[in-house]
């Protein structure tokens, strides 16, 4: 692999973090813990949260009435056949797909994508060929925590991957040398990425799987806000995963496309052969998925009516941010996703902007630093950055941008 300059700073910025602690908190916690000696000075309004609030669709509740008496049966682990096939399809409609999934071999239902995530770390360490050196799983920084928490169930090192606005907030892959590669189990990539909504292009992912077929690495993409954008439609990795999908999974979660983040389900689709074994594992320790819940998911994924209502709405909040924050905190309309991603290092910081902004105007945000983990050189890519998921209405969204803007400024 070739080494610029650049890369050769890149590979420097990447930390080789070992296991966290096991006591570890979230950055939710941490997040309330630093807020806890202090009261909103406006009634509260809460975008620290990724909750979409948006009305759940309508019909949810005559399928749940329809398959009430399901409620008493087990469910199968690898998800009921209609549900199998419902997901099938909509890849196959919404994604320009080398070849139509297999709903019997290649796709798997999950308690949302969170849970299929955790696990998948501890499949991916298991099923891979012996690694050369310690085994690794590479996560980006800042990440979805997630994924952190399933490095360590795996009793993998997690290597933190910094991404920033100068590598388009996704992880920089000439920073990857080939003793990393060699050692990692899997690596897990958000499109669009969490918190910084950056979507990968077709060469991004089409590369990315090239290093983990020539290293025997998984690709766990992550993609549960995928139907959420403004402009173009996000990619998957499986468009660019060849028609054996060797190496690559992804996970999708109707959480965000369909406002259902309390009813936790989601779907893994891709590489059959990794998929076999983690059925295995998922089926002895993983929660089972609801058969009701799943018949909800095939009326979902079989209606795209309420998906769009969902990008308007969206749309509609990101106008306003267009409007209200200009170009201020250097904020950049992202190009999925639903969170805004603020630089506030010339407002004293992000926990200092995070308290003043609860304190002072009684909105909730999240500290960037408690997004991501501190690199080798003791950098912080999250630092100086809060985090807003516009998950409230436009009223809402409007006036917490207003307060937002008068506090800082």
């Amino acid at each position: 692999m070739a080494t610029t300059a650049s890369s050769r700073a890149a590979q420097d910025a990447v930390s080789h973090a070992p296991p966290a602690a096991p006591g570890e908190r979230s950055p939710f916690a941490r997040t309330a813990e630093l807020l806890a000696p202090y009261q909103p000075g406006l009634p509260l309004i809460t975008l620290s949260l990724g909750e979409p609030q948006h009305p759940i669709p309508g019909f949810v509740g005559s399928v749940l009435s329809n398959h009430i008496n399901d409620f008493g049966r087990y469910p199968i682990a690898k998800g009921i056949e209609p549900f199998r096939h419902a997901a099938a399809n909509w890849l196959g409609t919404r994604f320009s797909l080398p070849r139509p999934v297999d709903p019997e071999t290649e796709v798997l239902v999950l308690n949302g994508s969170r849970e299929g995530l955790f696990f998948a770390a501890i499949a991916a360490a298991r099923y891979v060929p012996p690694r050369k050196g310690p085994p690794a799983i590479l996560v980006p920084n800042p990440f979805y925590p997630a994924y952190g928490a399933g490095a360590r169930a795996a009793n993998c090192e997690t290597i933190f991957l910094p991404t920033t606005r100068d590598n388009g907030f996704l992880p920089d892959l000439d920073a990857l040398d080939d003793a990393t590669l060699a050692r990692a189990v899997a690596i897990f990539i958000a499109s669009p990425a969490n918190p910084q909504g950056a979507v990968a292009s077709r060469d991004y992912f089409t590369r990315l799987i090239g290093l983990a077929r020539h290293h025997g690495f998984m690709v766990l993409s992550d993609e549960c806000y995928s139907e959420i954008y403004t402009k173009t439609a996000p990619g998957s990795a499986l468009e660019c995963a060849g028609p054996n999908y060797a190496n690559v999974v992804a996970f999708q979660s109707l959480s965000k496309r369909s406002n259902l983040p309390g009813m936790r389900v989601g779907f893994a689709a891709g590489d059959k052969t990794f998929l076999a074994a983690f059925h295995e594992l998922r089926n002895v320790a993983a929660p089972q998925v609801p058969v009701p819940l799943q018949h909800v998911a095939v009326a979902a994924y079989n209606d795209e009516t309420h998906v769009e209502e969902n990008r308007r709405l969206y749309r509609l909040k990101f106008d306003l941010a267009d409007q209200i924050l200009g170009n201020r905190y250097g904020y950049v309309r992202p190009a999925g996703g639903f969170c805004v991603w603020l630089d506030v290092s010339a407002h004293g910081g992000d926990e200092a902007a995070a308290v003043k902004l609860y304190r002072d105007a009684g909105v909730r945000v999240i500290p960037g630093s408690y997004l991501a983990r501190e690199q080798a050189d003791g950098s912080n890519p999250g630092a100086g950055y809060i985090r807003l998921a516009l998950v409230q209405d436009s009223e809402t969204t409007a006036e917490a941008l207003h307060r937002l803007v008068k506090t800082l400024d």
